[in-house]
């Protein structure tokens, strides 16, 4: 839409009250503040659509090319093309930008998947050349993997958005599925991993995440002439044509690009993440301590779901009465039980073919599912503090279909449930709320 208005504020068929309106929204498109305006963008819309039907009459219907915009496009001028979960957090808390591309640091990675708000700045950071070189100078080699790397790196270093997907997707994995994660890299099957064929899964997300944008805008522009034949191109601020080595490249490859990854290598990255993001969020927590409350551990799985106000007090408060003085929780319990919690999927499997008309289920046999399904004990302590916080009545049995659908949240840190509405849709969701209740 950013292009249709662009074209026609300078055409010469456009009255002057309609090219004023069209020049604010366009303004404000390109910008990317957000339209507050209702009637100016109603205006600019009426424009839009009446200005290039004449367009098109006058020049005998020729077709109408959009020019890839070159100037930066945020989240609030790509509404119209809904961005999914993801791409808005990813925009949202991308610091740094080259050539016209955002990314993420490493610790905007962190932040992204630990906290719900960005770490306030000005604005973004315009990268050169030189700080690229800076960064792949201060990567360290695959050998010096730790899991406090990304940490450590801090904002020197870059994260595109389709290398955002792949971390996040290895934050879910159980440590069976780490070969099966290699195994889609892996193309000609030599057990190693070349620059190449890592970059063949990244361009197979650009492809699909450019098609589904193009055709949302071939959508607007069909919406305002349905015989409208234009080819859309669009070259967002996630993924443009260029190529960067970035962090995950050079710690993968080397800085030229000529090192294999072997799956062992690969393996213990994976491993490095995930406990380098657990560690953050038990630190948070532990305050330097080597435990954390039964308290603080609810309040760590219960961070990501969407439960009421109400509710969730209603989690923390059984849980204080039940274990008035704990004994806490060690990062070792911890790990071991959001390691399980990847493993969920297999677990409501287990369930659901071990118990009857979804019953609910003792310590012992989600003792047992736990062992079957990921081959592992968790500790007597941490699954009594589990069942304190979701056993309903105090009777020993845990309503695991409510357990799962709550630990999928926390696994997902959210991304896998519909975003919690705002603005215009959250108003209409509270008015349709309150309604039902009145009635």
């Amino acid at each position: 839409m950013a292009a249709i208005l662009g074209r026609l504020s300078r055409s010469a068929t456009i009255s002057g009250r309609h090219a004023r309106c069209l020049r604010t929204l366009k303004t404000q498109a390109f910008r990317g503040s957000r339209i507050t305006s209702s009637t100016t963008y109603l205006c600019g819309v009426a424009a839009a659509t009446s200005a290039y039907l004449g367009w098109r009459w006058l020049h005998g219907g020729a077709v109408v090319q959009a020019a890839k915009p070159r100037r930066h496009i945020d989240e609030s001028s790509l509404r119209g093309l809904k961005l999914n979960h993801r791409e808005r957090r990813f925009i949202k808390f991308s610091s740094v930008e080259y050539q016209g591309q955002l990314y993420m640091s490493p610790q905007d990675f962190i932040e992204s998947v630990t906290d719900s708000e960005p770490r306030p700045r000005l604005k973004r950071r315009m990268l050169t050349e030189k700080d690229l070189e800076q960064f792949a100078q201060e990567t360290p080699v695959l050998s010096k993997g730790s899991p406090d790397m990304f940490r450590t790196i801090f904002d020197k270093g870059i994260i595109s958005y389709t290398e955002y997907l792949f971390l996040l997707s290895i934050l879910t994995k159980p440590q069976t599925g780490f070969r099966i994660a290699f195994n889609m890299f892996d193309t000609d099957g030599n057990e190693r991993v070349d620059k190449e064929e890592f970059l063949v899964l990244e361009k197979i997300f650009s492809t699909a995440r450019r098609d589904r944008l193009n055709r949302a805008l071939e959508g607007a522009v069909k919406a305002n002439d349905a015989d409208a034949d234009d080819e859309v191109v669009l070259e967002d601020e996630l993924q443009k044509s260029h190529v960067v080595d970035t962090t995950l490249l050079l710690h993968f490859f080397g800085r030229k690009g000529k090192q294999d990854l072997k799956f062992e290598e690969f393996k213990m990255f994976m491993e490095n993440l995930q406990t380098e993001v657990l560690e953050i969020e038990f630190n948070e927590f532990s305050k330097g301590l080597p435990a954390i409350t039964e308290l603080d551990f609810a309040k760590i799985l219960l961070r990501y779901t969407y439960l009421q106000s109400d509710q969730y007090e209603m989690y923390l408060e059984r849980l204080l009465d039940r274990i008035p003085e704990g004994k806490g929780i060690t990062f070792s319990e911890f790990k071991s039980f959001c390691q399980f919690l990847n493993t969920l999927d297999d677990f409501a499997i287990a369930m659901k073919m071990y118990t009857l008309a979804d019953q609910p289920i003792s310590q012992e046999e989600f003792h047992r599912a736990v062992k079957i399904c990921t081959g592992a004990e968790l500790s007597p302590h941490i699954v009594d503090t589990v069942f304190k916080i979701f056993d309903d009545d105090g009777d020993g049995q845990l309503s695991y279909k409510e357990f799962i659908a709550i630990m999928r949240d926390r696994l997902h840190r959210g991304f896998k449930q519909t975003s919690r509405s705002e603005g215009w849709d959250a108003f209409k969701q509270c008015v349709k709320s309150e309604m039902k209740a009145v009635v």
